[in-house]
């Protein structure tokens, strides 16, 4: 049963003016989101009016957080978050970037107060990952919790779901799912990914949530240079599209560890354009299915890199990390508070137009001598001899209309 469709116009409306703070926001903060937004389709799943699956749902309270807290109130915390809710994973994927972390896992209260406290300094997208998160016991609970306030997306490989785990999750506020599938050919998803049976796991459990009503339901595919240098990115979507999936989330591996610490091995500035071409492409000529290239979001044409400042991970282990693939850690939630780490990360980073793992992953090889993720001291460390380029567009617009850099202004002349 496929339950999205694309929203009709008066939808819209009604959402956008709901918000009346986005009037607000400035006239070039307001033009590029109206841009950006002019290039998806917006779909109505369940009731929610949703963009893509990294965004809140337009008529959702975290989208109005969004508004409230982030343009309007421009606090500096993180807006968006994600929290590897157990270790645990039946698969072995080649490129997995929690492949090197190890520690005591987090319990379930400590899970909860780390959902709390991302919140409370301005999350309001919530990714939950593992391991896999399915085996996590409470992973309703945790659900439940954390959609008070936040957009909640799992991130799953969908072992084990079961048409009533779909239900509960979504009842408890679950607003997206994406179902990791790499290859429309089951050899090369079954290889990648370290187990036998992970491409039929897949499509199960694509078809028990996309009969589950209400869920938006997407699959996350990790993408090789030569699936982007040669026609895989299209014929994947192609399958991905008679699926009759809501959205295709596209990221290209990542050098999270020493296996792809190579240039040879990774994607230049031409395969990501290319790609943001295709999903640019796609969501104006094609059909029902949303193409969302992670590299489109975080490119130096939309939102940028922002590691460390507006993203934060918190891993399986309490450690908190600047983004899911950095290898790095400024500290753990069980020896210092939240609210301690947090600023501290932001302080160290910069809002940057590229990806900033691609640009100093030599500095991880550096000092990965010392054992990954690479501790606090050894975090900052990178972090101080990391060259930040200029914000992304958006920021860029955002900080010029900000009140301390117009007083900075008016001080100058």
């Amino acid at each position: 049963m496929k339950t999205g469709r694309p929203a009709r116009r008066r939808e819209i409306f009604r959402a956008v003016v709901s918000r009346p703070g986005l009037l607000r926001v400035g006239p070039a903060v307001g033009m590029f989101l109206l841009r950006y937004m002019r290039k998806f389709k917006i779909r109505n799943v369940g009731g929610n009016l949703i963009i893509h699956s990294h965004l809140p749902p337009l008529n959702s309270r975290a989208y109005g957080r969004f508004v409230d807290e982030h343009l309007l109130g421009r606090i500096d915390g993180p807006s968006h978050a994600q929290v590897a809710v157990t270790s645990a994973c039946p698969q072995r994927c080649a490129f997995c970037y929690n492949r090197d972390r190890a520690g005591r896992p987090m319990d379930t209260a400590t899970i909860l107060g780390v959902i709390r406290d991302l919140r409370e300094a301005g999350v309001f997208w919530l990714g939950l990952t593992g391991g896999e998160p399915l085996l996590q016991k409470d992973l309703v609970r945790i659900v439940e919790s954390a959609a008070e306030g936040c957009a909640v997306k799992l991130f799953t490989t969908g072992m084990g779901i079961t048409p009533e785990k779909a239900r509960e999750l979504r009842q408890a506020g679950l607003f997206s799912v994406s179902v990791s599938l790499d290859s429309w050919i089951e050899d090369i998803h079954d290889a990648g990914r370290g187990f036998p049976g992970a491409f039929r796991e897949a499509l199960r459990a694509i078809e028990v949530f996309l009969a589950t009503p209400g869920l938006d339901v997407g699959v996350s595919a990790v993408l090789s240079r030569e699936m982007i240098r040669g026609e895989g990115v299209g014929r994947l979507l192609e399958f991905l599209a008679g699926l009759g999936v809501h959205e295709a989330w596209t990221s290209e591996i990542k050098p999270a560890s020493a296996p792809f610490w190579h240039e040879d091995r990774l994607i230049t500035e031409a395969d990501r354009l290319a790609l943001v071409r295709l999903q640019d492409r796609a969501n104006r000529d094609g059909g029902g299915m949303t193409v969302n290239y992670l590299g489109h979001f975080e490119g130096r044409e939309h939102f940028g890199c922002n590691a460390g400042r507006k993203m934060i991970y918190v891993d399986a282990f309490g450690e908190v990390s600047p983004c899911v693939f950095a290898p790095m850690t400024f500290g753990n939630v069980r020896e210092r508070p939240l609210k301690d780490i947090i600023p501290e990360m932001i302080g160290a980073f910069r809002s940057s137009d590229s990806c900033f793992l691609r640009g100093h992953f030599r500095l991880l090889e550096k000092y990965a001598g010392q054992g990954l993720p690479l501790d606090r001291a050894t975090s900052a460390r990178v972090v101080a001899e990391a060259r930040f380029g200029p914000p992304g567009e958006f920021f860029r617009r955002f900080e010029r209309g900000s009140p301390e850099r117009k007083r900075r202004s008016r001080h100058a002349h």
